[in-house]
């Protein structure tokens, strides 16, 4: 089981800045990869930005530029900086996990509010 808790949403203006925090319960190497999911209403959740066990990026074409997804090992914690935010980056943001070994393929978070104000 893993599990995962995040913080650091929040209500800011446009072109602020906000970090997400996501706390593992597990090590973070026994995750094949980790990564940020938004949904905002009305709207399929998507993939923001996702961090591999190796240190591979990937970000979503709209947060290119904006959004750094990082990972601190020593705290089994990934890190999602958003920066120039944007009203429509206004949603729910979910952390989430693949481990590598077990028989639940993902792992979601219980999901941070993040709202932009224009």
């Amino acid at each position: 089981q893993v599990q995962l808790v995040e913080s650091g949403g929040g209500l800011v203006q446009a072109g602020g800045s906000l970090r997400l925090s996501c706390a593992a319960s597990v090590s973070i190497f026994s995750i094949k990869s980790m990564g940020w999911y938004r949904q905002a209403p009305g709207k399929q959740r998507e993939l923001v930005a996702r961090i591999t066990i190796g240190g591979s990026l990937n970000y979503a074409d709209s947060v290119k530029g904006r959004f750094t997804i990082s990972r601190d090992n020593g705290q089994n914690t990934v890190y999602l900086q958003m920066n120039s935010l944007k009203p429509e980056d206004t949603a729910v943001y979910y952390c989430v996990a693949v481990p590598i070994h077990g028989s639940i393929s993902v792992y979601w978070g219980q999901g941070t509010q993040v709202t932009v104000s224009s």
